[in-house]
Order: structure tokens, then C-alpha cells, then sequence
């Protein structure tokens, strides 16, 4: 394939198609039609990554990558990849903005032309960071996909969200600014002093100055997950957000600091990694413990799903500091699977909230004897949030839990005690909330799922149970990025 007859890559399409359709947004201000402009290019967005999985073949390597000389003087290109990993990654994204826009049509915002706007420009970010390939250029799409988030969880949300947002926006801003002395001292020390990912590979770091490196790196990534103690900022801000915002940040953009360790963080710091591993993991599994035993006591259904992500996060991370084949493989599975499914959850949150107007499980009791219909997708979902088999988050836990025992099996019995609990939270809110006496709240509760939630969580559920049987269509995807990771982190084991 010639180079020159390729007109637009792929990765470029995805970056650019939702930053124009995002700026477009901004200048429809006449009634709905910023919302149904949204839902549109957002489809679109999904048809373009669909069509993409048609050019996966080798032969088709000139769509898939592009490198344009962007500031030579200071060596940095504007290279972007669309390998396996990214591919699954900008599936992901595409799905879930058509998943928040369709759960939250009926909801009406104020200024939606700004809102929507927003949110697409959002989604440009992220599509960047999980294809970047220059160190300047992901740091870029870092920032892109994390500012437009600051103004939604600010403009739009509960009644705290400015104390919530302002320190999201300290968690984040000082995270940022670690990440990029981070960059630039590992591109002072490249041999061609380049932002490309090639060139920080070849640092030039000793072992000390990989330590201190090291720590800068991962804590801009161990916020975004967010890793214990890292955490504190995300059950406010998923409590205070608008629905889609907290479907985009739960189900997307904590993936951005795992995507990170992967393709970032390991690589580049190899002896550093082995040094501080036990330190990581160990931190990964008292925050999944610690998560687990807070959600267990929620009466608030959001916190309750907030916690319950940082138990899944904490898992990934464990994973793919085990370093084995198992467990990264099961990280690959796992982010998809859990950006889908916590989306989900986060469908039934808001369509009870918004119909009865809270969200204590205290308040509310056999919501299944008016709406059976949300109740069998709850349920689905539920399932697969604690890993039953024949769902989707069934063969993704099993590999990392194994991925994880191998590297230590004392380790491995910690984690393992989260499914248990896991189980017990789960299970008793969907007791709680849909089984049970109905009492004056919730004896009204027909009409709660309209039509563009219940196509949002069909999409839900199908996928639930297409990967839960197949899995192998994400192992497949994935398996070079797996192969090339642990073939670099062979040598530091």
C-alpha cells in the first residue's frame, strides 16, 4: 500500500471528526438541536470505528499510523498509532457517548449547545491519548480530554459540584504538572532528544534517576484511575456529575491511566518497575479491600457504583504490574468489559433517580413489581459486575486473578476475598432497590425506561453476553500489543 494514496488515516478521522462535530455543537443553539446533533456524530463516530476493524490487516498499515513533522526544533512529530489495544480503546469511547446521550435524551440542560459541545470535545481527547505515540502528543490529548470534563462537572450537576469540581481539578492540575516535568526530563535524557515513544524507550536513565522519574508517571495515572490513596476525588465527583459525565468518566476516562501503565509507564521505567512493584501491587489490593468494605455500607446507589470501580481499577493494575501473559491479557479484556459495564449500572442509576427522585437504597424496595423490564437488565448487569460466568467480566477477572496468583499467591488470597464481597454488595442492592415491598415512593414506577435507554441498555447487555461467550473477539484484537509488552518486560523479571 502506497502512503500517498492514503487521504485520511484512521486515528486522524477519529480525532478530528468529533472535534469539528464538537465546535459545530457550539453554534446550534435553537431548541433540541445541539442534543439530536450530538447523538448523530456520535453513531457516526461509532460507523467510522467499525469500519476500521476492516483494515486490521498488516497490508493496511499506512491507514492505521501517521506521522506528521509538528515541532521539529524541539523533536516532536504528531505520530499517532491505531494499534490493537488503541483499536479496543476507541471502540470503547465511540460506544459509550451514544450510550449517555440516548439514556439522558428526555433530560433537558441548560445552554445544550455548550453541554454537548463539551462532551464531544471531550471525546476527541480521549480518542488521542489511546492513539498517541509521541510523548508532546499525548500529553496534548491528555489535557484536551481532561478540561472539558472541568467545565461539565462545574456548569452542570448536583448542588456541591463546584467544592467537588475545584478538587477534582487539584488532583488533576497537579497531576498534570508531575506528568509533564516527567516528560521533559526522560526527553533530556533520549539519545536524539525526541518526544517519540521509540526515543523514551532509549532513555538514557540511570537507576536512581528511573526511581524518581518513575514516581512523577505514575501518580498522574494512579489519579485519573484512580489507585488508592489516589481515589478520594472520584465518589464525590461521580455522585455531583451529570449522568453522562459520570458515564464518560467511570466507563472511558479512568481507562486512560491504565491504557498509560501499559503503553507508557512500563516500558519506559523498566528497572524502576521491578523496584517498586511490590509497593504497587500492594497499594491495588488494599484499595480493592478498602473499596469493597466501604461500598458494602453505601446507602447512596452512585458511591456505591463509585466504589465498586475502584475495586475492578485496582484489580487491572495489580494485573499488569504482575507482568505475566495472563494477566495482561485479562487487563485487555477487562477494560472494555468494564467500561461497558459500569456504564450500565450508571444507565439504571440515573433512570431511578431522575423518575423517583432519589437514590438512597433506604428509600426504595420493589421497584421490580412495576418495572420488570429494568429489572431483568439490572440483573444482567449486576451479574456481570461481580464476574459470573457466561458474562462478559467472567474471563477477564479469572486471568488476572491467575495473572495476579502467579506473582504472589498470599497477594493473590488478599484480592481474591473482593469477589466475595463484591457479591454481597451487589447482590443485597438489587435486593434492596428492586425486590422487597413496594412502598408510596416506588409504587409509581412505570414509564421509568424510555425508549432511548432501554435501546441504550439492550446494547448493554448484548454486549454483556456476546463477550461473555466469546471473549476471544478482544483477546484476538489484542494479542500483539500483549505479545510486544511481555516480550519487553521479559527481561526485567
Amino acid at each position: 500500500m502506497n502512503p500517498n494514496d492514503v487521504f485520511i488515516t484512521f486515528p486522524e478521522l477519529l480525532i478530528w471528526f468529533p472535534l469539528l462535530s464538537g465546535l459545530v455543537a457550539f453554534f446550534l443553539t435553537k431548541g433540541d438541536t445541539a442534543k439530536r446533533w450530538a447523538v448523530i456524530s456520535s453513531f457516526i463516530t461509532v460507523a467510522i470505528v467499525a469500519v476500521s476493524f476492516f483494515f486490521t490487516d498488516k497490508n493496511y498499515f499506512h491507514y492505521n499510523n501517521v506521522s506528521y513533522v509538528w515541532m521539529p526544533s524541539i523533536g516532536s512529530s504528531f505520530a499517532l498509532m491505531y494499534d490493537g489495544m488503541g483499536r479496543m480503546l476507541c471502540l470503547l469511547t465511540a460506544l459509550a457517548f451514544p450510550l449517555a446521550f440516548l439514556t439522558t435524551y428526555n433530560t433537558n440542560y441548560a445552554k445544550p449547545n455548550h453541554f454537548y459541545g463539551l462532551m464531544l470535545l471531550s471525546q476527541t481527547g480521549l480518542m488521542g491519548v489511546f492513539c498517541a505515540m509521541d510523548a508532546l502528543v499525548f500529553y496534548f490529548f491528555w489535557e484536551l480530554a481532561i478540561i472539558p470534563i472541568y467545565f461539565l462537572a462545574s456548569l452542570w450537576g448536583g448542588e456541591r459540584r463546584i467544592q467537588v469540581t475545584f478538587k477534582f481539578f487539584v488532583y488533576t492540575f497537579v497531576a498534570s504538572l508531575l506528568l509533564m516535568v516527567g516528560i521533559i526530563y526522560v526527553y533530556l535524557h533520549t539519545p536524539d532528544h525526541s518526544f517519540a515513544l521509540s526515543s523514551f524507550l532509549k532513555a538514557a536513565l540511570s537507576p536512581g534517576q528511573e526511581k524518581f522519574v518513575f514516581w512523577l508517571f505514575f501518580a498522574a495515572f494512579a489519579v485519573k484511575m484512580p489507585l488508592f490513596p489516589f481515589h478520594t476525588w472520584q465518589p464525590d465527583a461521580y455522585e455531583q456529575a451529570a449522568a453522562p459525565v459520570t458515564m464518560i468518566l467511570s466507563g472511558v476516562m479512568v481507562k486512560m491511566g491504565v491504557f498509560a501503565l501499559i503503553r507508557w509507564l512500563i516500558p519506559v521505567f523498566p528497572h524502576a518497575t521491578g523496584v517498586f512493584t511490590p509497593i504497587v501491587i500492594g497499594l491495588a489490593v488494599t484499595g480493592m479491600v478498602y473499596a469493597s468494605l466501604i461500598a458494602w455500607v453505601q446507602d447512596d446507589l452512585k458511591r456505591l457504583v463509585a466504589y465498586s470501580s475502584i475495586v475492578h481499577v485496582g484489580l487491572m493494575c495489580a494485573a499488569i504490574f504482575a507482568r505475566n501473559q495472563s494477566g495482561v491479557e485479562g487487563v485487555m479484556l477487562q477494560m472494555f468489559n468494564h467500561g461497558i459495564n459500569i456504564i450500565g449500572l450508571w444507565i439504571v442509576v440515573e433512570l431511578i433517580e431522575s423518575h423517583f427522585g432519589t437514590r438512597k437504597i433506604s428509600r426504595l424496595g420493589g421497584i421490580a413489581a412495576s418495572t420488570p423490564v429494568l429489572t431483568i437488565f439490572l440483573v444482567i448487569i449486576a451479574l456481570a459486575n461481580i464476574a459470573l460466568p457466561l458474562t462478559n467480566a467472567f474471563v477477564g477477572e479469572f486471568l488476572m486473578f491467575n495473572g495476579v496468583f502467579q506473582y504472589g499467591k498470599w497477594t493473590a488470597a488478599i484480592a481474591l476475598i473482593t469477589i466475595i464481597l463484591s457479591a454481597v454488595y451487589t447482590l443485597n442492592m438489587v435486593q434492596k432497590v428492586f425486590y422487597g415491598n413496594t412502598n408510596a415512593l416506588t409504587a409509581s414506577g412505570e414509564g421509568m425506561v424510555k425508549r432511548s435507554a432501554a435501546v441504550a441498555l439492550t446494547v448493554v447487555v448484548i454486549l454483556i453476553l456476546l463477550l461473555g461467550i466469546y471473549p476471544k473477539l478482544l483477546l484476538d484484537l489484542t494479542k500483539d500489543t500483549v505479545n510486544e509488552f511481555i516480550s519487553r518486560v521479559a527481561g526485567m523479571l
